[in-house]
């Protein structure tokens, strides 16, 4: 099972999310971005390092949602969601189709990677209640 960290980037009332890139597994979804957890290695820092790698911006992590686990044709991933914030950078991403910033309220209007489905709807409920 792939051990998988994402982030739900929040910057100026919006919500950073990225498209899948035509030649991914699960090509043209949209998901948070993130990456695998490498050995030796927190959920923290992989969070860190996967961001800064993906879209050259720097994050503060604010605290962690339910962590999922979803199995998709050939392969399995737990999935761990970090609700953080921008700090510093320009973004650029290197993997992605693209990468948008979004209002909350729209988050659920994107064809998502299943995996990311259960975050969205915490994240949005999380949202409507605060």
């Amino acid at each position: 099972m792939l051990q998988v960290t994402c982030a739900i980037i929040e910057h100026a009332n919006k919500v950073l999310i990225c498209q899948r890139s035509a030649s991914m597994k699960l090509p043209l979804k949209w998901e948070f971005p993130g990456g695998k957890i490498e050995a030796g290695e927190s959920k923290e820092d992989c969070l860190f390092r996967e961001i800064k790698e993906e879209l050259n911006i720097d994050i503060a992590i604010a605290g962690a949602l339910t962590m999922v686990e979803h199995h998709y044709p050939g392969f399995s991933i737990r999935l761990y969601p970090f609700v953080c914030r921008l700090t510093t950078g320009e973004l650029k991403p290197a993997e992605h189709a693209q990468a948008i910033w979004v209002d909350v309220m729209e988050l659920p209007k994107y064809d998502w990677a299943e995996a990311d489905l259960p975050i969205v709807s915490e994240y949005c409920l999380r949202r409507l209640f605060k």
